[in-house]
């Protein structure tokens, strides 16, 4: 049985799209339980267990937005339903290159497929600290080393390990934070410019604020 329902509100369209900006942003506050022995992995952690969650959540809502009777029609509507796509589409694709970044990192200090198996790692010693390619004081190496040895790792190649990490952190935040203010843009559009019934303005920069970034990323790397 067929039940009818009326296209959503524009405050309702307002709204999963904030809500949906609010679920982005909190993954860049997830706290994950961290080991010492793996704190070269901290600075992925809390992204790595939340963004999965998180893309789950808003491809569910997604779901239910297009499976709606009367499926979304009006200019107001499509405009939410192309920024919402735009950004789960973003969000997808940034937690599959954290994922893979945090493989490279893990196969990088040979952590087994098996957790329960011990760690295969360099041995402490095994590499010199003349091998930095930066310049450390005495308190920072005395800091690397004591990591380095809790982590299994020859202290060059716990620096090495960590930068990847802070580097995948970085590019999961710059992500994070450019889809969250995105949604937010086209929501206060959707409750403050658009109509039900007409689109507002000509040309690309009507565009939802996350479909003109993805043309122009798109345009960058042609």
């Amino acid at each position: 049985m067929t039940v009818d329902r009326s296209p959503l509100a524009r405050t309702e369209l307002a709204d999963l799209l904030t809500d949906a900006a609010q679920s982005v942003s909190g993954i860049l506050t997830a706290e994950y339980p961290k080991a010492a022995s793996r704190s070269y992995l901290h600075p992925v952690l809390g992204a790595l267990s939340a963004g999965p969650r998180v893309v789950w959540e808003l491809n569910d809502r997604f779901e239910g937005f297009v499976a709606d009777e009367p499926r979304p029609a009006k200019p107001a509507g499509l405009f939410a339903l192309a920024s919402y796509a735009s950004a789960l589409g973003w969000l997808t694709e940034s937690i599959a290159e954290l994922t893979t970044s945090v493989d490279q990192i893990c196969t990088r200090v040979g952590i087994p497929t098996e957790p329960s198996d011990p760690v295969i790692a360099a041995p402490i010693g095994a590499e010199q600290d003349t091998e930095f390619d930066f310049a450390f004081s005495a308190l920072e190496l005395a800091t690397i080393r004591t990591a380095a040895e809790a982590a299994g790792l020859a202290p060059a190649t716990y620096v090495e390990v960590l930068s990847e990490s802070l580097l995948a952190a970085s590019r999961i935040t710059d992500a994070c934070m450019e889809i969250s203010s995105g949604l937010l843009e086209d929501a206060a559009y959707v409750l403050g410019e658009a109509t039900d019934d007409c689109w507002i303005g000509d040309g690309p920069d009507s565009l939802p604020t996350l479909v003109r970034s993805l043309l122009a990323r798109m345009e960058a790397a042609e």
